[in-house]
């Protein structure tokens, strides 16, 4: 009789500890993910975006102040648009902010980076919904390696 009171304890603890453990996952999961009331968008034109993918940060001297919330392709001339989703704490950048595709590490993720402009009273902020023009598109290790390979071969 005792025996079946300890497996009854374990098993609702057991069931306890996964229901807390899918709590915690969700919650992290979340976390994330923030509503469109808490963020503006912005937009940039890349020639090439790499590996870049939805969800990568968008960071600012290693702060993370947004989110990549959209990849699309231009209808016009079929290069990348990416919408990028900025917390609205972050209000202020100015029109000489530049936007490059980094990555983190020699083969990390893909991240964007924003190389805040000179803020000045001549220079406006960029209103939710402008294109960043100033963009630098992401260097792929394997066209780094091809142009360096054909280098050789047309040197000797």
């Amino acid at each position: 009789m005792m025996s079946k009171k300890i497996e009854l304890a374990v098993g609702f603890f057991v069931a306890l500890s996964i229901a807390a453990v899918l709590m915690l996952a969700l919650s992290v999961a979340n976390s994330g993910i923030s509503g469109s009331n808490d963020t503006y968008k912005l937009y940039a034109k890349f020639d090439n975006i790499g590996g870049l993918k939805v969800r990568s940060p968008i960071k600012v001297g290693g702060v993370i102040i947004g989110r990549v919330s959209d990849i699309a392709l231009d209808d016009e001339d079929y290069t990348p648009i990416i919408t990028l989703s900025i917390y609205n704490k972050y209000q202020n950048i100015s029109e000489a902010t530049s936007v490059s595709i980094l990555t983190a590490g020699l083969l990390g993720e893909q991240y964007i980076g924003l190389q805040p402009g000179f803020i000045d009273e001549s220079i406006d902020m960029l209103a939710p919904g402008d294109f960043i023009e100033d963009t630098k598109s992401a260097l792929v290790l394997e066209e780094l390696i091809g142009q360096f390979l054909f280098s050789q071969d047309s040197g000797e």
